[in-house]
């Protein structure tokens, strides 16, 4: 079993920036893909990034390319989103997400098993 908590969302202003962390603990987690999600009001969860065990490979959401930057410390066991020239259109409740050998595409949700309780994001205008 694997828990993960996010933590470091809040209110920010436009433009502005946000680090969300998300701490895993359980067996063997540091072998697994980590992935972030969001989920606006009103609109069905999204992908927003993912990276590999390793962390050679990331991937993100063409809507936050350039601004979102995922990275992990497998030593802390940590998985961190850092956001950068927040857009209101940003708001929305964040989830980190961890897959451990379950065949599938990193950038859907099903493909992972265990997830956080989410932190939410707000940016103002």
């Amino acid at each position: 079993q694997v828990q993960l908590v996010e933590s470091g969302g809040g209110l920010v202003q436009a433009g502005g920036s946000l680090r969300l962390s998300c701490a895993a603990s359980g067996r063997a987690v540091s072998t697994y893909d980590m992935g972030w999600f969001r989920q606006a009001p009103e609109k069905e969860r999204e992908f927003v990034a993912f990276i590999t065990w390793s962390g050679i490979t990331t991937r993100y959401a063409d809507s936050v390319k350039g601004r979102f930057t995922i990275s992990r410390d497998n030593a802390k066991n940590t998985t961190d989103l850092q956001m950068s020239s927040l857009e209101p259109e940003d708001t929305a409740i964040y989830y980190c997400a961890a897959r451990g050998g379950r065949p599938g595409v990193l950038s859907r949700q099903e493909t992972y098993q265990y997830w956080g309780q989410g932190t939410q994001v707000t940016v103002s205008s």
